[in-house]
Order: structure tokens, then sequence, then C-alpha cells
């Protein structure tokens, strides 16, 4: 008898043990939460994170196509839109994000964590994060002053090396001597390869704009590495009207993409182009436009400049020539490249002006010191 009840006690202590590693596990299925990804191409993927880790490591653990480039929460790659759920920057992350951006449920993957199971948009198709970025030898063909402080760096790939982007997106030059990455989009397209072209700011004392200036000849050779970013022209939309605001060096990716869409069959869409500079000696690139201009029947171009606007300029930055009868689709598409300030005040005049906040990609250029 005392064995039986022995035994009845060893059972009833292994169901109370295996009561605990279910209630165990349970806790743990808790503590993952379900990501959805929504690609704009209407592809939907989902993988599981663990608590306090970031989204985007998660997700490429699992071979989630995603776009990324830094991880650190600097180049906003990686930015998704917030739909259902709850992700908040990771504890002493930082974020390029503006308070406004982030209200608006915008989140950059590479330093955020899910609170909850959470369902995130994308603005690019699932196909997009499949291109991964590669690293290349370029020779140094040619190094133009084009303005007070721009140059027009053209390279071209060594052989055997092979590249290929999508028009807006930018890549990391490394600076012979010095080990520092400097980030610029190309100018040119996919069918000027093995060409680049590159436009460059000149800032006083810039690790790039010192080597440009005083050290950098032609057949020289750079390390490039890309492409990378989640500013390019979305084929999806290319029926659609276009506007493309730009500032500065801000014109290099509008070019690309302007010179892809002329290179496409079909139809061209209507386009308008603002470009500005700060004064009319800083201006660039005025000859490139306006032969696009001759080549494009569909596109218009506006000049701006901040001070001094001679003749044939509007007076301004590259928002001010922006009036009502230019969003007549209700399915425009605008791209802004450009400072910060000037992309807030282009998205705001345009979903003024009727343009979906959806249809509107932006890229910010900062000068680096």
């Amino acid at each position: 008898m005392n064995m039986h009840v022995s035994n009845l006690n060893t059972t009833q202590n292994l169901d109370e043990h295996n009561v605990v590693v279910e209630q165990n596990s349970s806790d743990i299925e808790k503590t993952t939460h379900q990501i959805t990804l929504n690609f704009s191409d209407g592809v939907t993927k989902k993988f599981n994170v663990s608590p306090n880790k970031s989204i985007l490591d998660e997700a490429l653990k699992d071979g989630m196509p995603l776009l990324y480039q830094c991880r650190s929460g600097s180049c906003s790659s990686c930015i998704c839109t917030l739909n259902e759920g709850d992700i908040n920057t990771m504890n002493g992350a930082s974020s390029t994000l503006l308070r406004s951006e982030y209200d608006l449920g915008h989140r950059l993957l590479c330093v955020s964590q899910a609170e909850a199971d959470c369902s995130i948009d994308l603005a690019y198709g699932s196909e997009v994060g499949t291109t991964s970025a590669q690293e290349v030898n370029v020779f140094i063909d040619s190094i133009e002053h084009i303005a007070t402080n721009t140059v027009r760096l053209t390279v071209e790939l060594a052989e055997g090396s092979y590249m290929e982007f999508r028009p807006g997106q930018f890549m990391q030059i490394n600076v012979p001597g010095v080990g520092t990455l400097r980030s610029y989009s190309p100018s040119s397209t996919n069918k000027s390869l093995p060409k680049m072209e590159f436009l460059i700011r000149l800032i006083p004392g810039g690790i790039m704009s010192t080597y440009l200036k005083k050290q950098a000849e032609v057949d020289q050779i750079l390390t490039l590495t890309g492409p990378y970013g989640a500013f390019f022209l979305r084929e999806e939309h290319k029926r659609a009207s276009h506007i493309f605001i730009a500032g500065g060096t801000g014109l290099a990716p509008i070019l690309s993409i302007i010179d892809t869409v002329r290179q496409s069959s079909g139809v061209k869409p209507k386009m308008l182009l603002s470009f500005g500079c700060a004064t009319p000696e800083a201006l660039f690139c005025l000859d490139d436009i306006q032969l696009r201009e001759q080549w494009l029947p569909s596109l218009e171009a506006r000049i701006c400049v901040d001070h001094g606007a001679k003749e044939g300029h509007y007076s301004g930055n590259p928002v001010s020539p922006l009036q009502e009868n230019d969003v007549t689709d209700p399915n425009t598409v605008a791209y802004l490249c450009g400072p910060q300030p000037m992309i807030d005040g282009a998205t705001a005049r345009l979903i003024e002006l009727g343009v979906k906040a959806e249809n509107i990609f932006a890229e910010q250029f900062v000068a680096s010191n």
C-alpha cells in the first residue's frame, strides 16, 4: 500500500512538473512577438522577434528582404510605418526621425523593439531588399568643377567588377588614406555603367572635399560599396504625374530618376522639376536640365535661388514655385531630396495641394563634418 501511494505521489509530482513546464513554455511564447511585413507589391511576410532585440536584426536572421545600411539609426534606410501594434526605440539608441515623423508612425527598424504583435507597412516591393550591397573598385575618370562649391566625379568600374542600382539609391565611397566613408547618390543610371557620375558638394575642411581638391587624380583607385537606401524610382507609379524637388546636390538622385524615366519605354508622364541653391553662383547642371527639357517635352524645370535671383530664376527655395495647378492628377507622386527643412516644407505644401502622403518619397542630404 505504501508503495502504491508512493507511486501515486510520484505521478502527481510529475504531472505538476509538466504543468510548470507548459506554463513556462507559454510564458516564453508570450514574450516573443509576431511581426507582419506588408510590402508595397502586396506581398506579406511574418517572423517572430524576441524582447529587447532589434527588429531589423531578428528579421535579417529570418531572411526577410529588408532595406538597411548603417544599423545605427542614422541613415533612415530601414524606415517603415507602424500599422498596428507597439514599437519603441531601444534603450540607449538614437534615431534621426523627427518627433513629428515618429508621431505619424514612422520607425527605424534597426533601433526599434516590439512591445506587442505588430503590422508594419514598407514603401517598397518585396523584391527590392533581395539585392545585397557589394564592394567594388573603381578608377577616377574625371573631376570637374561645375560650380563654386560642387564637383562632378566620374568613375569607372574596374575590370571584372559589377554593380547595379536603382535610380535614387546611394553608394559609400571610402576616402583614400583616411578610412572614412562618405555617401553619395549617382546622378547617372544603370545604362551608363561601367561609368558612374556623382555630384559632390565641397565643404571647407571636409574629408572628401580635401581629398578631391588636393589629392585626387585621374586613374586613382577608389573603393565603393552599395547600393543602399529606400529612396528610388517607384515603377508602380510610372504612369502618374511626377514632381521632383531638389536642393543642392540633392539633384543627383533626381537626375538619375528622370533619366531612367526618359530611357524607359512607353508614354512619358507629366513631370515638374524644382531645383535650387543658395545663390546663382552655386547653381550647376543647368545645361543638363535644359537638355532634358528638350528630350522630354513633358518635363518642366523651375530654377530657384535664395538670394540674388537673376532673370529666369524663382526667388526662394525649391518649394516656393509650387502652384495649385501643379497637382491635377490624384495619383501624383513626388520625390524630394535635399536639406530637412526643405523636405518638411515641400511635404506640407504638396499635401496641401492634394498629393497623397503615401506618394511622397524623400531623401535627406546632410553635409558630413
